[in-house]
Order: C-alpha cells, then sequence, then structure tokens
C-alpha cells in the first residue's frame, strides 16, 4: 500500500505539506508545491485517507447523529433515514446513544461542537425537566453560534428544526378506533411519568376516552422498553384491550401474556404506537399508530442542511392500523377501517 510518507518522499516535501495538500487541510500551499504533490500522488496511486481528511478539516464534512437507543427499532429507523441523507450529501457520520442519559446527551453536544462537526441531529423525547431541557438548548445554541446545525425528531422545545410526531393526537384516535371495536374497559402501559413523548400519548388515549364517556382506564408507569412492557402487563386488571405506549412494550407484554397462557386477541386485546419494522415478523400481528420513522430521520437532517435559519417545525401525523392483536367484540359496529389517518 502507498502511504503518504512515500508520496511526500516523490515529491520531495515534508510530510506535513503532503498532507496539507492531500488531507484537506486549510492552511496554504504555494502552487508549484501543490503540483508536485498531485503528481507524485497521481504516480504512485495513492489513494486519499478520508480519516485524515475528516481531522484537517475540523470534522465538517461530519454529521453527529445522537439518539436514546440505539437497540430499539425506532431509533434504528430514523437513524438510517438520516444516513442515507447523509451520504447523499458526501458527509459521515459518526453516531452515539444517550442510553435516556439526559446529561449524556448534553456531553455528546459539546463533544461534537469542539470537533466542529457539520450538523447534529438528536432523536429522542424529551424529559419533564425544565431545568435539562434549558441547558441542552444553552450547549446547542453554543454550537450553532459557532455555524452549526441542529434538528431534532422529537418536542419543539430546542429552537431547532423539529421533526415533531403527533402522539397525542395519534393515541386519541387509536381510542377512538379501540372504542369503535367495542371495548370498554382498558389499561395503558404508560412508560415513564417524567418522558414527554410517553406521557403525550398516555394523555391523548386518556382524554379521548373521557370525551367518549368511557371508563378510565388503569395506568401503569415502568420502563420504555421490552422489559417494562412485560412486567407491566401482570397488572392490567380485567381489562379487555391493553394500550402500550410504544411498540417494544407492547412485544413484552405479547410475551408476558404468552408465558402466562392469556390468549391476544381471545382474552385480551394489545395495541402499540410507532410500527417498527420488527413487527412484521410478530404473531399475532401488533395493531399499532404507524410512523414514517425513516422518513423522520431523513427530513430532519434534510431541513439541518437547507441552510435556511429560521427554525423550522414539520408535525408528522400518524395512521392507525388495526392487526390481529385487537379483537372486535360482539356487538360492536363494523365501521372501523383497517387503516385510519390520525390527527
Amino acid at each position: 500500500m502507498v502511504t503518504l510518507e512515500d508520496v511526500a518522499r516523490q515529491a520531495g516535501v515534508s510530510l506535513a505539506t503532503a498532507s496539507r495538500v492531500l488531507n484537506g487541510s486549510t492552511r496554504q500551499v504555494g502552487a508549484s508545491m501543490r503540483a508536485r504533490v498531485e503528481r507524485a500522488a497521481t504516480d504512485l496511486g495513492y489513494r486519499t485517507n478520508v480519516a485524515a481528511q475528516t481531522l484537517a478539516r475540523g470534522a465538517s464534512n461530519v454529521i453527529g447523529i445522537v439518539v436514546h437507543d440505539l437497540t430499539d427499532p425506532y431509533f434504528a429507523a430514523i437513524a438510517d433515514g438520516a444516513m442515507r441523507v447523509a451520504a447523499g450529501h458526501g458527509q459521515l457520520v459518526m453516531v452515539a446513544t444517550t442510553h435516556r442519559d439526559p446529561e449524556q446527551e448534553i456531553a455528546y453536544v459539546a463533544t461534537l461542537n469542539a470537533q466542529r462537526v457539520r450538523a447534529v441531529l438528536l432523536a429522542g423525547s424529551r424529559v419533564a425537566d425544565p431545568g435539562v431541557t434549558a441547558r441542552l438548548r444553552e450547549e446547542l445554541d453554543r454550537y450553532k453560534e459557532s455555524g452549526g446545525r441542529v434538528a431534532c425528531v422529537g418536542q419543539d422545545l430546542l429552537g431547532a428544526d423539529t421533526v415533531a410526531p403527533d402522539n397525542r393526537e395519534g393515541a386519541a384516535a387509536l381510542a377512538r378506533s379501540l372504542a369503535e371495536l367495542g371495548h370498554t374497559r382498558f389499561a395503558v402501559l404508560a412508560g415513564p411519568p417524567d418522558l414527554l413523548t410517553a406521557a403525550d400519548r398516555c394523555a391523548g388515549f386518556l382524554e379521548e376516552l373521557a370525551a367518549l364517556g368511557l371508563p378510565e382506564p388503569e395506568v401503569v408507569h415502568g420502563a420504555f422498553d421490552r422489559d417494562g412492557g412485560y412486567q407491566a402487563a401482570t397488572r392490567t386488571g380485567e381489562a379487555t384491550c391493553v394500550f402500550a405506549v410504544n411498540d417494544v412494550m407492547a412485544v413484552g407484554a405479547l410475551a408476558a401474556y404468552r408465558e402466562r397462557g392469556v390468549r391476544v386477541p381471545d382474552e385480551v386485546s394489545v395495541a402499540g404506537f410507532d410500527d417498527i419494522v420488527t413487527l412484521r415478523d410478530h404473531v399475532p400481528a401488533l395493531t399499532t399508530v404507524r410512523l414514517p420513522l425513516a422518513g423522520m430521520g431523513a427530513r430532519a437532517l434534510e431541513l439541518a442542511l437547507s441552510g435556511e435559519r429560521t427554525p423550522t417545525v414539520e408535525r408528522v401525523p400518524g395512521t392507525v392500523v388495526l392487526r390481529d392483536s385487537v379483537r372486535r367484540l360482539p356487538g360492536a359496529p363494523r365501521t372501523t377501517t383497517d387503516e385510519v389517518e390520525a390527527g
């Protein structure tokens, strides 16, 4: 393999000079010396080291993507959509996961700012802590003042380009659809009470049930993951229909019911939210609210790279998708379609 040292030796220049020419440094090199280096590189068949170029340029061709949990298919789909856009713009991507730690998220933004990345995409819910949100926004403002661009998938709380799913409206539409199937006794696997996405989805569902004059459901809080849904499913009482505020919790609930010998949907119906891709192979197929996850990630990064200085907020409606995990109770009128636009 031809090295940068080989090029420098053939061109008769220092290693630093060869690096400035071939790795994209902003420091100027004389025209004749640049020509010698480029000719030597061509003659030797030298291939530019993209990583070295990134370091020399101060990471100006790098996008930082910060998600809460990369093992969650929700975030994996959003990151995949954003990465495809980045590739189309000739950008490299760094992905970081916070494991749902707000302090880690702030630290990542500070690190990406220090590395002078071109743009930062944050994907994930805000927490119900105004102090934490204010500190994150201050860190993002410092980054933007240095020329960086920011976009978010989640709540519009950070003064940046935001793709905001209609969580409350989607959950309300799901409640209407489930009520039309004759269900009146509900339980909600509500996730953490301080996570705004979980709180919005729970609130939208409860508000719609109240508007329909139905009894208040059992609300069970827990972790916003598969294990949280598994554990919460043991406390759903006499509900005929259980709504988990995300799909991975719903999958955990289905596993808990299966192990206990509770038949879904014959004995209890189960619904989720997001329509993650792994549901395609799940039996019974899960009723959910579909969000265009990859499209949300792609659109957020497009906004960040657009060059517009006034933050844009784009709301994304969900679509209720009724599948085999929910049954129609005897006597319910047949008025619900397979898919219902939410919001």
